[in-house]
């Protein structure tokens, strides 16, 4: 039973947030690490579920479309959500894009009790969600209302928020994916029928799995003090989750200092000429107030907005290298930008010709925002010529990023892994990037050096037969049932048996297998990849998974 000193706690959560920070049309799958981490309602009617690979994902909904996750967008759709909640209390703990926890005390008396605090902040949830626009989510993309900028696909309307209540952050998570508000004081009993993988802890659940303790409730009744002696402090802090208990208060979200800067325009400026002028002094008053305020910024947001109601906004990378005279020059280039892709040009203006000329309203307002802020660590200059060789390659960057936006430009970085498609990812320039896995680290399973020239970004299903014209397999063992003698590639869609382009294989190599998480079920997978040689001289590289053959790489 939960103590008096275990605040209660209201939590709304939108389901598959991430779905809703993406564009297309449903079904649609946000990915990240190689698996489905949200789907969308249509994903799931055909069995896609989170944590599955993409492969099975595809092949349970031919129709999927797959979005890599969008973290930045993700936080900027659940702002007017967080905001609807702030109405109720300014303590708003911000667990994650998506999910967010208040302590139900104060409000809950003022509002009427829980049930009503419930109800109204479901309503003022759902009005917030009914709101909110649908842009073209495409990274660097310039949203400017009042023209027609309508997407080829849309935002895929997120699923009703659900709202729990419960003793604890914990409890009230759990409460608020079970769409219910628990009773003062019956938590506990509330978690009991919950398996203990719920606590978060994968090495505690396990152990209490082979001891028998499957349950939450099993492992609640466990004395305390034997279970800290036992399991030491993570297991205490799960055992007091398990009891309904809260081991700490909630956190609200720090509220960033305001240090935007901004010139307003007083009539309406008709040309776009004074505003680079006007930027210099803006990008002083900047650095001035983040030095004052000991913080530097990540990037910066150059926002403009028209007298009849038309705006535009694009990130501009800083990380505290700018100077005001090259985060002037930037607002320059970034004008430039708008006024050659026609962002700003007056109705009946060709899209392509630059006029230097604003709509009949004008330019309103010239605004520099700073995004990311942390504490000013310093900066350490170059030696010698380094500095000038580094400035030469960020303003051409700079000149890039201004037509393609901050995303739109990305640098190749190494990454752990065994397959060619696993060991690089595209990292946006000048973002910090740390690998998941040691590039370095031995990977049973990984191919020779020589790497394939061609990757293809969706492995492409073919059939390899022996000489009899039987599939060719792999078993547990990694032993080959025939030589390969035949690659069959499907050209046309329908992919049956006996159709599409056959070729020989004169040479082959093989197989490196791969076993990965296989003390986790749901993560678990085994591959054997094969180097083929065909009979042109083309080489290929093969991959058997689950007794499917994908074509997965070529080499030149």
């Amino acid at each position: 039973m939960a103590d008096d000193r275990t605040p209660r706690v209201l939590v709304v959560w939108c389901p598959d947030w991430p779905v809703a920070a993406v564009t297309g049309d449903d079904p649609v799958a946000v990915t990240e690490g190689g698996r489905i981490l949200a789907c969308s309602a249509g994903a799931r009617a055909a069995g896609v579920r989170q944590g599955q690979r993409l492969k099975l994902a595809q092949r349970l909904c031919p129709a999927l479309e797959l979005r890599d996750r969008d973290p930045e967008a993700e936080t900027g759709r659940f702002e007017p959500v967080v905001a609807a909640v702030e109405a109720f209390t300014p303590r708003v703990e911000v667990v994650r894009p998506g999910l967010c926890a208040i302590p139900v005390k104060g409000p809950g008396r003022y509002f009427g009790g829980e049930e009503a605090l419930a109800a109204k902040v479901r309503t003022a949830v759902a009005d917030a969600l009914a709101r909110e626009p649908v842009p073209d989510a495409a990274p660097g993309a310039v949203a400017v209302p009042g023209t027609d900028t309508t997407p080829a696909t849309e935002h895929p309307p997120p699923p009703p928020a659900q709202v729990g209540v419960a003793d604890g952050l914990f409890a009230g998570v759990l409460a608020a994916r079970a769409g219910v508000l628990v009773p003062a004081g019956r938590t506990a009993e509330f978690l009991a029928p919950y398996p203990v993988g719920v606590l978060g802890d994968e090495a505690l659940a396990e152990v209490l799995g082979r001891l028998g303790l499957p349950t939450v409730g099993a492992f609640a009744a466990l004395p305390p003090e034997a279970v800290a002696d036992r399991f030491g402090p993570a297991g205490a802090v799960a055992h007091r989750l398990a009891r309904g208990l809260q081991p700490r208060s909630l956190v609200p979200r720090d509220q960033e200092p305001d240090l935007a800067v901004e010139q307003r325009f007083d009539p309406p400026e008709p040309l776009a000429e004074p505003l680079v002028f006007v930027a210099r002094t803006l990008a002083e008053q900047l650095h001035q107030r983040l030095a004052g305020a000991g913080l530097t910024c990540r990037r910066v947001a150059v926002e403009v907005a028209c007298a009849d109601g038309r705006t535009a906004s694009r990130l501009w990378r800083h990380e505290g290298g700018l100077s005001a005279t090259a985060l002037a020059e930037r607002v320059r280039w970034q004008l430039q930008a708008w006024q050659g892709a026609g962002t700003f040009a007056a109705s009946g203006e060709a899209s392509g010709e630059a006029s230097g000329e604003a709509p009949d309203a004008g330019f309103a307002l010239l605004r520099l925002a700073p995004d990311g802020l942390s504490p000013d660590q310093g900066r350490q200059l170059a030696l010698w010529g380094q500095a000038v060789a580094d400035d030469r390659v960020e303003r051409a960057v700079a000149r890039v990023q201004a037509v393609l936006g901050h995303a739109g430009l990305r640098r190749i970085e190494p990454a752990g892994g065994r397959g060619p498609g696993e060991q690089a990812v595209k990292v946006p320039w000048g973002e910090p990037y740390e690998a998941a896995g040691s590039v370095g680290a031995p990977w049973p399973g990984r191919l020779p050096d020589v790497w394939p020239a061609v990757v293809l970004r969706e492995p492409v299903p073919v059939r390899v037969l022996d000489e009899a014209g039987l599939p060719v397999t792999v078993d547990g063992r990694a032993g080959v049932s025939a030589r390969p003698a035949l690659v069959v590639f499907h050209d046309g869609p329908s992919g049956r048996e006996g159709q599409g382009r056959q070729e020989r294989v004169d040479g082959w190599t093989g197989p490196w297998p791969a076993v990965e998480y296989w003390w986790d079920q749901s993560l678990a997978r085994r591959r054997a990849r094969f180097q083929v040689v065909l009979g042109g001289g083309r080489a290929l590289l093969l991959t058997v998974e689950g007794g499917a053959w994908y074509l997965e790489a070529g080499y030149d």
